[in-house]
C-alpha cells in the first residue's frame, strides 16, 4: 500500500463533475513508476485522496517538471481528454532557463527516439521508431553573469517560453539540448557544471522548467478551458536573482 501523507495537497486549478486540474511539485511523480520503486508519493494518489473519488490521468509531466496537469474523474471524460492531446490541439505553454543566449524565436522540428529503458522495457533492445516532434520556443530575457562557470570568464543563460506542439517524452529537454541550450536543473540531458553553479549560487535543486499554461476544449461544453500555474517558489526565487522578476507579470505568463 502506498505511503502517502494524507494531509498533503495540491493547488486546484480547475475543478468541476467531469476534470480537475492541479499545480504539481517538482519532484513530483505522476504515477508509480518501476524506474523510481522507493518512491511512496504520487499526484495521482493525492489528488485521490484530496478530492475523494478516482481519478484518471490524460497526459503526464516527467518527475522533475512542475505545472498544470489535469485529471479526467470518469472513463469517458478521460477518452475525450486524451483525444485532444493525441490530436495536438492543446495548446501548452512552458518557461525554462537554459545556458546560453539562444536564439530570439523559431522551431525545432527534429524526431525524439523512444530507447529501450532496461527497467521498464524489458527483452526490448532496439529503439522503436523515431516519432514526429515539433518545439516552438521564444527568449524571453537573457543575462550574463560574472562567474567563470565553464571555459568563459563569465556565463550567459537566457530565460525561454517553449511550446511543444508534440508530447514526446521529454521532449523538450531534448530538444533544447539539440539546439544547443541545454536547460539549469537537467541531470539527464544538461550540463552538471551549470546545474552545480545553479544550486550553490542559487540554491536552486529543481529542474528550471515548468508547465504554466495549457488552453483546452472541455470535453463537454466545448468551450475553451485556460488553465494557468505559477512556476514556484524555488524557481521564481532564481528569477528574481537573475534580475527577471518583472517578466513573470508580463509576458512570461
Amino acid at each position: 500500500m502506498t505511503n502517502t501523507d494524507s494531509s498533503e495537497t495540491l493547488p486546484v486549478l480547475f475543478q468541476d463533475e467531469h476534470m480537475v486540474a492541479v499545480n504539481k511539485p517538482s519532484g513530483l511523480l505522476v504515477h508509480r513508476s518501476p524506474i523510481d520503486r522507493h518512491e511512496t508519493r504520487f499526484a495521482l494518489q493525492l489528488v485521490r485522496d484530496q478530492i475523494g473519488q478516482r481519478v484518471y490521468p490524460v497526459h503526464r509531466l516527467d518527475k522533475p517538471t512542475s505545472g498544470v496537469l489535469l485529471f479526467a474523474l470518469n472513463s469517458d471524460i478521460a477518452r475525450e481528454l486524451s483525444a485532444q492531446f493525441a490530436s495536438h490541439t492543446v495548446d501548452k505553454q512552458y518557461l525554462a532557463v537554459v545556458r546560453g543566449y539562444c536564439p530570439e524565436e523559431g522551431e525545432i522540428d527534429h524526431p525524439i527516439t523512444d530507447k529501450p529503458d532496461k527497467m521498464i522495457d524489458g527483452l526490448r533492445s532496439q529503439p522503436r521508431p523515431a516519432q514526429e516532434a515539433l518545439t516552438r520556443y521564444q527568449r524571453l530575457a537573457t543575462v550574463e553573469v560574472p562567474y567563470a562557470v565553464d571555459r568563459y570568464p563569465q556565463a550567459r543563460y537566457s530565460l525561454v517560453a517553449l511550446q511543444p506542439v508534440h508530447g514526446r517524452k521529454h521532449q523538450l529537454r531534448r530538444h533544447m539540448k539539440h539546439l544547443g541550450y541545454p536547460m539549469i536543473g537537467d541531470a539527464k540531458y544538461g550540463k552538471g557544471v551549470h546545474n552545480r553553479f545553479f544550486h550553490t549560487h542559487y540554491g536552486c535543486d529543481r529542474l528550471l522548467l515548468a508547465c504554466v499554461g495549457m488552453t483546452l476544449l472541455h470535453p463537454v461544453s466545448g468551450e475553451p478551458v485556460v488553465l494557468e500555474a505559477d512556476i514556484g517558489q524555488g524557481f521564481e526565487r532564481v528569477l528574481e536573482a537573475l534580475g527577471w522578476a518583472s517578466v513573470l507579470s508580463g509576458s512570461a505568463r
